[in-house]
């Protein structure tokens, strides 16, 4: 058949190239043009499709993985996915060791996807036996022929979106991007993309968001850990326990932090009010720009960009159903999903 450019070999070949998205309603008051980078618009519906395809695609060219072989990673749901994804495509065997705070849905599609999950206690140390880091470490030591990604602590992380994400940022902004607000799990979003908008143009101001419950704002400020900051929170891919080196802390201007309750309503509005079904870690990052706009960092000539990092409909059983949200005491009048639903008998 004659190739068309809309036709492709394989659903990888959809990875990246993703749309940035002016953002209207939500932002007519603020100072400054906003924009979403929207990463569900990549196949497995996140950002995470680049990392899983770019370092797995080098443990290739490296010799270090053939066909049959097993991956192995930590993950709160979105690199599983787009790691099960690549696998059934290129032929390996997949094992995760998933956050018991990942959501059922992300848990689900995992399974969906041919992987084999184990599922770990969220709130317990790095270290602990039963962490998910700790876990993933065991069965790659278990499971002869296995690679694990390792994405906290793998440069490639960075890689992967210094040499995708940044430069489509740059592009599509005409190199007129002043801001560039995006969630810190990894880091390896952040950090590839600061990188390489800041080689382009130092003055871009790189903004991480981290939650209340991590060490990340902290540690960027003193650098130094502190354990006093660790206690459980609920927003998933967001902000971390310990200190990944997939962050390259000098490449980012400052952090802020979010809530969870905020956050969660944040995300219900994009879908109200800019018609994006976006996620948890979404909110988070739309979150912060509220509170941005009100601390006075934009100006009305700058360009602001933010990370949409995945899709909605993977948090149908979290912030997007009013018992989960009742459940955590967030739920208000305005929390509830507007429209009505009626029952015809």
């Amino acid at each position: 058949m004659k190739q068309n450019k809309n036709v492709f070999d394989n659903v990888l070949q959809l990875i990246g190239n993703t749309p940035l998205i002016k953002l209207n309603r939500m932002t007519a008051d603020f100072d400054g043009e906003f924009y979403a980078k929207v990463e569900a618009f990549n196949p497995g519906h996140s950002s995470k499709d680049r990392i899983a395809l770019h370092i797995i695609e080098e443990a290739e060219r490296r010799g270090i993985l053939t066909p049959g072989d097993t991956i192995i990673e930590t993950t709160s749901g979105n690199t599983g996915f787009s790691i099960a994804m690549v696998s059934i495509i290129k032929g390996y065997e997949c094992i995760l060791a998933v956050s018991s705070k990942s959501s059922a849905d992300k848990i689900d599609m995992l399974k969906s996807m041919g992987a084999k999950v184990y599922v770990c206690p969220a709130h317990v140390k790095a270290d602990d036996p039963r962490s998910y880091y700790e876990v993933a470490k065991r069965l790659h030591e278990e499971n002869k022929g296995s690679i694990y990604i390792n994405q906290y602590f793998n440069q490639l992380n960075i890689e992967a979106h210094y040499s995708s994400t940044g430069p489509e940022i740059w592009d599509q902004t005409g190199g007129e991007i002043t801001h560039l607000i995006a969630c810190s799990g990894t880091g390896g979003t952040i950090s590839g993309i600061s990188k390489y908008l800041k080689e382009q143009n130092p003055n871009v101001k790189v903004i991480g968001v981290d939650a209340y419950g991590s060490v990340l704002k902290s540690y960027h400020e003193t650098r130094e850990f502190d354990d006093k900051e660790i206690y459980p929170y609920r927003i998933e891919g967001l902000g971390k326990n310990l200190i990944p080196t997939a962050t390259d802390f000098d490449l980012i201007d400052k952090f802020i932090k979010v809530t969870d309750e905020e956050s969660a309503h944040t995300a219900r509005e994009i879908a109200n009010t800019e018609g994006l079904f976006v996620g948890y870690t979404s909110g988070a990052a739309m979150q912060a720009i509220k509170q941005l706009q009100e601390e006075g960092e934009f100006k009305p000539t700058d360009k602001i960009v933010v990370i949409f990092p995945d899709h909605g409909s993977r948090y149908m059983s979290k912030v997007y159903n009013d018992k989960w949200m009742e459940d955590q005491g967030f739920f208000d009048a305005k929390s509830a999903v507007q429209a009505t639903i009626e029952y015809i008998k």
